[in-house]
């Protein structure tokens, strides 16, 4: 049976779960320069490159995936959400993109493994690739509007690399998250297409969108619904949103996309919206019965964290969903449907 075919039957028979968040876990173990740097030799400073740890530290990287996998986690990210050339030149790391994802994929992909064959329950790993910090539909420059510091092509070959590494590091998905520019999304999933022509088998994709506004609408101008039209052609196993804002603000956001999208839902929120400090303070009771709710309303199939969530975030959700029936999908009326900044469905 395929990571698709395998996941789809287990999404069948109850809502699943995925992680939580890696970089403010990351943060609570106080690491220092030297943690990060290593013995790389590396001329710039590492501190803050969460995805080099899984090279200078990787007990760092194994403790939060086994902590997640112990509070009942599904579905293992991998560390990777930074692992591109055009993230990692921030830090001068361009040469160990390839390591970085083989090696964050790597404990991944074992520590899945060995909890699997602990309880026979199946864990999953998705190799994460984030939005980078370059944008295909934005200039950077107001004075210059049609300006871009990336092109298409260079923005596939970066995806690609990462995807690859990814998949051969033991990646069951490949996983666009926080797509904050519907065209960046695009690229990744060319680059995803690519590479299954040349492994000559199919790489499953999970695709979660970041809303910019409480409107619903990412960076690029989309709303949910414009989204799901622009991108349900690569066939994505899981789609949903992540980041933004706390459950709370996602709710309206998360019903409208589970009502279109045939495909299995995926939402993984921050644990509420930050506090003057930047600290997240939603207790994980208050996140999961907020998600509960989705739940309880049919319309979703995996839940996770992001931003500020915790373990024990993760666990509370488990416990909260524990036995409700997962979202049903929807079979659409075939008809044209397109995507501009807004949906457009021509009419039959």
């Amino acid at each position: 049976m395929s990571a698709r075919e395998q996941l789809l039957a287990e999404a069948a028979k109850r809502i699943l779960i995925s992680d939580g968040a890696w970089g403010t876990q990351i943060q609570t173990f106080g690491l220092a320069e030297a943690d990060y740097a290593g013995n790389l030799g590396l001329a710039r400073d590492q501190k803050g490159n969460n995805d080099i740890l899984a090279l200078t530290r990787p007990d760092v990287i194994e403790a939060i995936a086994r902590a997640y996998l112990d509070a009942g986690s599904d579905i293992l990210s991998t560390n990777t959400f930074s692992s591109t050339t055009i993230s990692q030149a921030d830090y001068g790391a361009e040469h160990l993109v390839r390591e970085l994802n083989l090696a964050n994929a790597g404990i991944a992909r074992r520590l899945a493994d060995e909890y699997a064959a602990k309880d026979g329950r199946p864990r999953f790993v998705a190799g994460a690739i984030g939005p980078t910090n370059k944008t295909l539909s934005l200039s950077p420059d107001v004075n210059d509007p049609g300006y871009r510091e990336i092109d298409w092509d260079h923005l596939v070959a970066v995806y690609h690399q990462q995807a690859a590494a990814l998949i051969e590091g033991g990646a069951d998905f490949i996983l666009i998250e926080t797509v904050f520019d519907t065209l960046n999304a695009k690229a990744a999933i060319m680059a995803v297409k690519q590479l299954e022509r040349e492994l000559g088998r199919d790489v499953p994709l999970m695709l979660s969108m970041t809303l910019t506004d409480l409107s619903g609408r990412n960076l690029s101008g989309h709303t949910v619904e414009a989204f799901w039209y622009a991108v349900r052609h690569a066939r994505p196993v899981t789609v949903g949103l992540n980041c933004s804002f706390g459950a709370a603000q996602l709710r309206p956001h998360v019903r409208a996309l589970s009502q279109i999208a045939d495909a299995l839902i995926m939402v993984y929120p921050n644990a509420g919206l930050p506090n003057e400090l930047g600290q997240y303070d939603e207790m994980p009771e208050t996140t999961a019965a907020l998600v509960r709710d989705w739940a309880e309303h049919g319309q979703v199939n995996v839940l996770g964290g992001c931003c500020g969530s915790t373990p024990a975030h993760i666990a509370e959700m488990a416990k909260a969903v524990q036995g409700l029936p997962p979202r049903l999908l929807p079979n659409p009326t075939p008809v044209t449907r397109l995507a501009g900044l807004e949906p457009f469905v021509m009419a039959v």
